[in-house]
């Protein structure tokens, strides 16, 4: 998607031809707001999300889950998914801010399994 952006006050910093990632987030509420809606112009900043990975969220039924990294041991952890962005996943509920997650859990994990931290 080709998206033109304006500055209101131009920053020396960015240069002509200069590329950027954006990704669109949705408003608190989860409703679909266009710029183009008075009542959606005057709303507050989109809150930061979470993103995981698309390998480290698994489903079972309609219920998404991950598993969390509590100190030595894992959790499963049930969220609510958003939108995509590339190979991640915007996580809308269930996680909190600097929690860790498993990525490519293994069909045999369970909540309660002890586990070793590969890197940080």
């Amino acid at each position: 998607m080709l998206v033109r952006i304006a500055f209101k006050a131009l920053d020396p910093r960015i240069l002509p031809d200069m590329g950027i990632k954006v990704t669109f987030l949705r408003p608190r509420d989860g409703s679909p707001k266009s710029a183009m809606d008075p009542a959606g112009a005057d709303a507050p900043s989109a809150r930061p999300v979470a993103l995981v990975p698309k390998v480290a969220v698994k489903t079972d039924g309609d219920q998404s889950y991950v598993f969390v990294v509590t100190q030595d041991t894992v959790e499963r952890r049930a969220v609510k998914v958003g939108g995509t962005d590339g190979d991640r996943l915007e996580v809308l509920a269930g996680l909190n801010a600097g929690e860790r997650v498993v990525l490519s859990p293994p069909p045999a994990l369970a909540p309660g399994t002890k586990i070793a931290i590969k890197g940080t």
